[in-house]
């Protein structure tokens, strides 16, 4: 791999085996890496631990950037996943405080807290969830994910089984093209012309949102990938009781699960589905496109924040 961080200096806080293994890949790019809530790691001398997030500077030397997981925080600003057990990081003032304004911070997605926090010690937010490539390749993992739940929940064989999908982002295209190999019966529904098109042209049956009442009366499983409230007690009403909904949409997904449990019909809300099948692979996807990230952020140029 190439020494593309050669030199350069990054604190990492937390994370789950994703976080893990992408450490292992900067390291082996050169950067120096400094771990919070790590175990250590072995053969890796440029990896050092901080033991805990005492004053500044004693306890954590100067980086120039920092990365939080990719499941981010709690509405708090406490980071989600740690690796060694016991150990609790926060984001907020007293972390924030010891780093210069300017400080690059990479984090899945940050929350208001996060953002209002950052905001006033000037740390420069960039969330890697949104980062196109990463989402692309993390959409593979995301729609094996999905379907293996699908295999292992349903009572037939995906192959000629009716399945919806909906939303047709990175994950919602990824999974269309993954289930037609499968020799499952596709519908896509989303808004966008331009990527029901696109549905059609995978061999999907492309329909838009309005026209789900029409559709889910025949469907066998629900894939969401949408965001919002999608499938509503209206729509789900018209579904058989024996559908499966997998909703891998960011919390707290698109479908209405008090109305679904009240009808019968399973719903399983299943969001950051790359860490818990495939995190070697999620990781190693990190590992590929944080730097690239990392030297545009400290570069004259740098890319556009996360948005407040």
């Amino acid at each position: 791999m190439q020494a593309t961080l050669a030199g350069i200096r990054i604190l990492v806080l937390g994370g789950d085996h994703r976080e893990v293994e992408m450490v292992r890949c900067l390291a082996r790019q050169g950067g120096e890496v400094y771990t919070v809530g790590h175990r250590p790691y072995p053969g890796y001398e440029n990896v050092l631990q901080v033991e805990s997030l005492g004053p500044f500077p004693e306890a954590i030397p100067k980086v120039d950037a920092i990365i939080a997981p990719m499941s981010h925080t709690d509405s708090t600003g406490k980071v989600r996943a740690v690796p060694e057990e016991g150990v609790t990081i926060w984001l907020d003032d007293r972390l924030f405080e010891r780093f210069p304004p300017g400080t690059p911070l990479f984090i899945g997605k940050a929350l208001p807290v996060v953002k209002e926090t950052a905001g006033r010690w000037g740390i420069r937010l960039f969330e890697t969830a949104e980062d196109d490539e990463i989402a692309v390749l993390n959409s593979i993992p995301t729609a094996e994910g999905a379907i293996q739940i699908a295999m292992e929940e349903l009572p037939i064989t995906l192959h000629g089984s009716r399945s919806l999908v909906l939303g047709l982002g990175r994950c919602g295209l990824t999974l269309v093209r993954m289930l037609k190999g499968l020799g499952v019966k596709v519908t896509a529904a989303a808004r966008n012309r331009a990527q029901l098109a696109r549905a059609a042209e995978m061999g999907a049956e492309a329909v838009p949102l309005d026209a789900l009442g029409e559709v889910v009366p025949a469907v066998d499983v629900v894939f969401n990938t949408i965001p919002a409230l999608v499938l509503t007690r209206e729509l789900l009403e018209k579904m058989p009781k024996e559908a499966l909904i997998i909703d891998i949409a960011s919390s707290p997904g698109g479908v209405d699960f008090e109305a679904a449990a009240d009808l019968g019909i399973k719903g399983i809300l299943a969001p950051g589905l790359p860490g818990k099948v495939a995190p070697i692979t999620a990781g190693r996807i990190l590992g590929k496109c944080l730097p690239r990230m990392i030297l545009s952020a400290l570069s004259s140029e740098g890319e556009t924040p996360a948005k407040s």
